[in-house]
């Protein structure tokens, strides 16, 4: 992996670890990666780490009508009722705009990650 793409990789799993929509799972697959570089590796063993966090991230697409359903129902008792309110509303926004993924943080991250080592969420 050139550093460029290391770099950029860094970058994101950083964001998915600070996101507070990433997932259990996202951020156990986030923080090997992370572990696993700071131990230092060769080629063969960075992309075989990589290929775990981006075959862990491809698992994990959200869609809209998903993130619709929670809005509707647990975000209520979660978020709050203005706050669900907000996130439903701006949901259905970008759906009648042809969204078809969550916009969170965490999603956001791991679609540009996907999208970049060529795995764009379709």
């Amino acid at each position: 992996m050139d550093k460029e793409l290391f770099d950029y990789t860094a970058q994101k799993v950083d964001e998915l670890l600070a996101a507070s929509s990433s997932s259990e799972g996202t951020i156990k697959a986030a923080r090997a990666w992370k572990d696993a570089v700071a131990g230092g590796l060769d080629d063969v063993a960075l992309e075989a780490q990589t290929k775990q966090l981006l075959d862990a991230l491809d698992e994990h697409h959200t869609t809209i009508d998903e993130v619709i359903s929670f809005a509707e129902g647990p975000a209520r008792e979660l978020l709050g009722e203005e706050v669900a309110s907000q996130l439903l509303s701006h949901q259905q926004e970008r759906k009648a705009e042809g969204a078809r993924y969550c916009d969170c943080a965490a999603c956001t991250a791991a679609q540009e990650l996907l999208a970049r080592h060529g795995r764009p969420v379709l």
